[in-house]
């Protein structure tokens, strides 16, 4: 049996990374940059119609090992678990392409026609800058289809006003053998710099709070550069190179996944304050590949009487963008520009490592041309109106019939919307939006194996939402809320409760809201709290909409007194009696009601030194046993009957080191 390694190198280049930057940096002089002191355990909304975090900062439940956990901070994000780690992120009951994930403006999609490979599994929180979230149809500026929103991971430019080094890195060791290790190392000057950002992690099987072992472990690996070329403030010019790969068993599924193997490569352009009307430029290039691996044998005891069995599929992603920003009065700005992306599917397969020697075969091919504007203007000094449209050229392209291809070609899909903001006497912000987005079915929907014959008759899904929104500010306290309510013409829903499965066209109504307070009741002591709950009909048939979360409330408590802060977050979520029953999605279906519960953690943190913490925590402090209502069902290969939903880990104990120069 031969199994795939992997670059042994990789914990150990970061952990040197970690030990060997500062000392190679102690000599300088310049002022150091202290770690923020908060941890997170709710993240909140920064604006009317937006959410934007520092990925970097720890975070409660135990800090991520990709997107998906990172995005379960955020209400009304949710996560389909698909082992300890490559979850499926689902926002107000929405996922998939109704949810695109870029990362620096790219968009990297998986390749496993289940998802095993989620977009979010190849993405590390803790190497990226920013994380911003758009709200529902609410911008047209990240490509086609967006109706439950637009998250964005980007990693900035790099500011050496402090110094020709800046440097971050940190370490985790956690129960179930978790360990992680993150770096990122960028040198420069005003002319030029270079960037490095890597991370590694590994768990192994976790136990849930009845003591069971639940089959979870993985390990994986990302590794980043970039060169940068600054010649004066107003310009960039970035050429950026990444590769990453990993393991992962699945309790859930049939196959665990042998490779995660990720190869990226870019170049972006911006160029500012051009003129006073052409106020930026920017394009960008980019080439992503997927290559995963999926086998029953190499991280599994194959059952008696079943073959080995293994599936390679590789997707490769290309893409552009270009726009520019517009200023004709001081008070009106309008973005334009034009995107595009085609992205191809193959595979192989056979038993053991036979599929080795097979050519790969190509399945389908997908590309999109948008055009694009979006406007602000400044109505009056407490007045913003946003507005935007989009129109894309969607063509797919099905090879699975050797005699014939088919084809598909949606010239024009509009999306659309107009959005008003009104700053209050008091301070307070408010937002009204209402949008429209044409989305055009994805790979999942259209060409794999759970979809069925669908090709030529799934039709668009057409979203209609209305978003609403307030956030008011105190000295002491904040309060803000989100409301929305859709009707979508021919929503893609999954139909398991006939075999073969297959994909159909619905009509449905959503609706939901997220709202979160916090409260400085003491100079060191910060209460918070957030509540979210989404809602959703299946109009065709008069049933509830499959795949929603149930209601959530997040309640914290948080202490900060000179290097030391502390904190208890209580999650809360009530029971979800509705479903569907054998309706989802191409990941996961309702297996039926679910019961609610309630997890409490803690955490704390000593500043050793200012640019230095060390934080520990345990999650789930009472070692309860529950599962969340959106989960995949057990795989009969290790033990689960076909409807059991898997357990969520047991007490957690974790510690992790944080460093800043």
């Amino acid at each position: 049996m031969k199994f795939r390694s992997f670059p042994k190198a990789t914990p150990l280049a970061l952990a040197c990374a970690t030990l060997f930057a500062p000392l190679a940096y102690a000599q300088d002089s310049a002022p150091v940059k202290t770690l923020d002191e908060v941890l997170v355990t709710a993240v909140h909304d920064h604006s009317a119609v937006q959410v934007v975090t520092d990925p970097k900062i720890p975070r409660q439940p135990i800090p991520a090992s990709d997107a998906a956990d990172y995005l379960k901070t955020i209400p009304g994000f949710s996560a389909v678990r698909s082992g300890g780690t490559n979850g499926e992120p689902i926002f107000r009951g929405q996922f998939g392409s109704r949810l695109p994930l870029l990362t620096n403006g790219t968009q990297m999609l998986g390749a496993c026609p289940g998802r095993m490979d989620t977009p979010s599994s190849y993405i590390a929180p803790e190497t990226f800058d920013v994380l911003t979230l758009v709200k529902g149809p609410q911008t047209v500026l990240w490509g086609p289809g967006a109706s439950a929103g637009v998250v964005r991971f980007e990693r900035e430019r790099p500011d050496f006003a402090a110094g020709p080094v800046n440097f971050t890195a940190s370490v985790l060791g956690a129960s179930a053998g978790r360990n992680d290790q993150n770096a990122d190392l960028a040198v420069g000057n005003d002319q030029f710099y270079a960037r490095v950002s890597a991370n590694h992690s590994h768990g192994q099987d976790y136990k849930d709070g009845d003591g069971n072992s639940i089959p979870s472990g993985w390990d994986k690996w990302n590794a980043d550069a970039a060169l940068g070329w600054t010649p004066d403030a107003d310009t960039l010019v970035e050429l950026s190179v990444g590769a990453g790969d990993g393991w992962a068993r699945s309790a859930a599924r049939g196959m665990d996944g042998t490779q995660f193997r990720r190869d990226s490569l870019g170049l972006r352009l911006q160029k500012q304050n051009i003129t006073p009307w052409l106020t930026k430029v920017e394009a960008q290039i980019y080439r992503n590949t997927a290559d995963h691996l999926m086998d029953n044998f190499q991280r599994r005891t194959l059952s008696p009487g079943k073959m080995a069995m293994a599936s390679n599929v590789k997707r490769i992603v290309t893409g552009g963008r270009v726009a520019a920003t517009l200023q004709p009065t001081p008070a009106l700005t309008a973005d334009v520009g034009l995107d595009m992306q085609r992205n191809t599917h193959e595979g192989r397969s056979g038993m053991g490592m036979s599929y080795l020697n097979k050519p790969w075969v190509r399945d389908a091919k997908f590309a999109n041309l948008g055009l694009f504007t979006e406007l602000r203007w400044q109505a009056a000094p407490s007045t913003l109106w946003v507005g935007g449209l989009r129109l894309d050229r969607a063509q797919a392209w099905d090879y699975r019939n050797p005699a014939s291809t088919g084809k598909r070609d949606e010239s024009a899909l509009p999306s659309g919307f107009v959005r008003w903001e009104q700053t209050l006497a008091s301070g307070a912000t408010t937002y009204v939006g209402l949008g429209h987005v044409q989305r055009f079915p994805d790979y999942w929907e259209l060409i794999s194996g759970k979809a069925g014959n669908v090709f030529a008759t799934l039709e668009p899904e057409k979203t209609t939402q209305l978003d609403i929104g307030a956030n008011w500010k105190g000295d002491h306290w904040q309060f803000w809320t989100s409301a929305y309510a859709g009707m979508v013409r021919d929503f893609v829903l999954f139909d398991y409760t006939s075999n073969p499965s297959k994909a159909r066209n619905i009509d449905a109504r959503t609706a939901g809201f997220e709202l979160g307070s916090s409260y400085r009741f003491a100079p060191a002591w910060t209460a918070q709290a957030t509540l979210a709950y989404s809602w959703g009909r299946n109009s065709s048939d008069g049933t509830a909409l499959p795949q929603m979360p149930p209601l959530e409330a997040r309640l914290g408590l948080d202490y900060a007194q000179g290097p030391w802060t502390a904190g208890a977050l209580w999650r809360l979520v009530a029971a979800q009696h509705r479903y569907a029953k054998d309706q989802g999605n191409v990941v996961g279906r309702d297996m039926g009601a679910s019961s609610g519960f309630g997890v409490l953690s803690l955490h704390a943190s000593y500043r050793v030194q200012p640019q230095m913490k060390v934080t520990v925590g345990v999650d789930n402090l009472l070692d309860k046993a529950y599962t969340e209502h959106l989960n995949l069902a057990g795989n009969a290969g290790f033990g689960f009957p076909g409807n059991t939903r898997l357990n969520e880990p047991g007490r957690t104990l974790w510690l992790r080191a944080d460093m800043q120069f």
